[in-house]
């Protein structure tokens, strides 16, 4: 499992904590609003924010948080906040590369919480472009394995394997399909997001998020558990702060690693 990518876990683990489950809320609500905002109020016509609506959906953001952030995205609300993405470089423990993407209306407070949570944790910013270079912009869906729908009166699981999704996006651009575990990632070019999500949702198949993300171009090898601890832990802490969005690395667990991880979270 390579890169901060273990977004099945992440996701659990963030919804059993009510002050993880906020802080996520609001980031998938700012998300909203700046979608609204660049696209559009219409998430017909604006594929980014009908994208950014469903993840936030998916986490059980309220409908009335989501349709406020479209508003005010839009022009309608009187409590619009100008936000602005920044992007932050950085090399952890180990030498892993760290990209951390920032959607903030205060760029001064943006960068000295990602200073000071970076310099306190064994780590150091770096020269803009030398981290990014490391990584490629690409389209990503997530699919779950499992999920549950409604007939009539009952709840009835559906699930999906990696040959039914290979053949349900076989006339689709996909670039890859990786099992993570509790899902499927599937990695296509930036431009080629929404058919792929499309070509998803005609087969009848649920899917977690659809967004552009930054995928590592190659991966750094991390065999010592301490050492991947201490990335896990500089990753959360970065990402719990206010005004990050989304945190990558290109760290690479070897399975006795990632055995490790789980059983400490356990």
């Amino acid at each position: 499992m390579s890169g901060h990518s273990k977004w099945a876990t992440t996701k659990h683990k963030k919804a059993a904590i009510d002050a993880k489950r906020g802080k996520l809320f609001a980031k998938l609500v700012k998300n909203v609003e700046v979608s609204a905002r660049v696209g559009g109020g219409d998430p017909s016509g604006n594929p980014t924010l009908f994208d950014a609506i469903q993840k936030a959906k998916k986490n059980s953001v309220p409908n009335d948080n989501i349709d406020r952030a479209v508003k005010r995205g839009s022009g309608e609300g009187a409590d619009a906040v100008s936000y602005e993405d920044i992007m932050y470089e950085a090399y952890g423990p180990d030498g892993v590369a760290i990209l951390i993407d920032c959607l903030t209306d205060n760029r001064n407070r943006a960068i000295a919480d990602v200073r000071t949570t970076i310099t306190r944790n064994g780590a150091t910013l770096a020269d803009g472009g030398s981290v990014r270079r490391l990584f490629e912009r690409k389209g990503v869906v997530r699919v779950p394995k499992t999920w549950e729908v409604e007939e009539g009166r009952k709840s009835v699981e559906k699930s999906v394997d990696e040959d039914q999704l290979m053949e349900a996006t076989i006339d689709a651009p996909v670039e890859n399909i990786e099992d993570q575990g509790e899902g499927f990632e599937i990695t296509c070019d930036p431009n080629d997001l929404v058919e792929v999500r499309k070509s998803v949702q005609a087969a009848g198949i649920d899917y977690e998020s659809a967004e552009v993300a930054f995928v590592p171009s190659f991966t750094q090898a991390v065999d010592d558990l301490e050492v991947a601890q201490k990335i896990e832990k500089l990753v959360d802490l970065l990402d719990d702060l206010d005004d990050v969005q989304e945190v990558y690395t290109n760290a690479e667990y070897s399975e006795a690693v990632e055995k490790g991880l789980e059983e400490a979270d356990d």
